[in-house]
């Protein structure tokens, strides 16, 4: 207990250099950016490097453990509490990473999603209430979010079809939302017992309908068209 009040036990600096390799990415040996971790091994990389890595692997690229014979990407999943971490340990990190997406998205002409546009002009304190009061009402129910228009389709002849299979939301929502949205609008036990697809591969329950669109549909005409079907339930 007395260490507690030790000041220079308070006051010490650990260097950002000794801890790199925990908040880097074995893959670009980069910071990590999207930290998404394995849950077999829990060893964690940037998203875009282990998905490109799992196109034609099924081992983690540290510890070469088997993620899955044949469907890996179920196996991973976003980090957030790891991607705080290193954004608040690397100074100007998250700016940076920030500004290149608007950048990216600003090239291609598209819209930028309102989850990475940040706060580009100077803050007026005489409208700084009124700012927070419409920042917390715009986003109720992900409004502001970058939207995605989604087909549903069933090819299983064990499940009935959506009444309204044509639906709009959140591009931040995830293949694990679409399950539940789908479980209950069929009245199911559980929303595990369902599988989506994308160009006939499995989707991990992760994914974000944002990382789906920009790794499996990016040049195909919208809606990203979807399709449901019963765990393990044959093509």
């Amino acid at each position: 207990m007395a260490a507690l009040g030790n000041p220079e036990m308070l006051t010490r600096k650990i260097k950002l250099w000794d801890i790199n390799a925990h908040i880097t990415c074995r893959l670009c040996e980069g910071y990590l950016i999207d930290a998404t971790t394995v849950t077999e091994c829990l060893h964690t990389f940037c998203r875009s490097c282990l998905v490109k890595y799992l196109e034609e692997n099924n081992t983690c690229p540290t510890c070469r453990i088997v993620i899955h014979q044949s469907h890996p990407l179920q196996y991973i999943g976003h980090d957030r509490t790891m991607q705080d971490i290193v954004f608040k340990l690397v100074p100007g990190l998250q700016e940076a990473e920030m500004k290149k997406q608007r950048e990216f998205y600003q090239k291609l002409g598209m819209e930028v999603p309102g989850d990475i546009k940040g706060d580009l002009k100077s803050e007026d304190p005489s409208n700084k209430d009124a700012g927070e009061e419409k920042a917390e009402e715009d986003n109720d129910y992900h409004r502001s979010d970058e939207q995605v228009s989604i087909c549903l389709e069933c090819n299983s002849s064990k499940l009935r079809g959506l009444k309204r299979k044509w639906i709009r939301c959140s591009a931040q929502a995830t293949v694990l939302h679409l399950k539940k949205f789908i479980a209950k609008k069929l009245n199911l036990t559980s929303f595990n017992e369902l599988d989506i697809l994308c160009n006939e591969e499995i989707l991990g329950k992760d994914h974000t309908l944002k990382f789906v669109v920009v790794t499996r549909w990016r040049f195909k005409k919208s809606p990203l068209l979807l399709h449901y079907r019963p765990k393990m339930d044959l093509l």
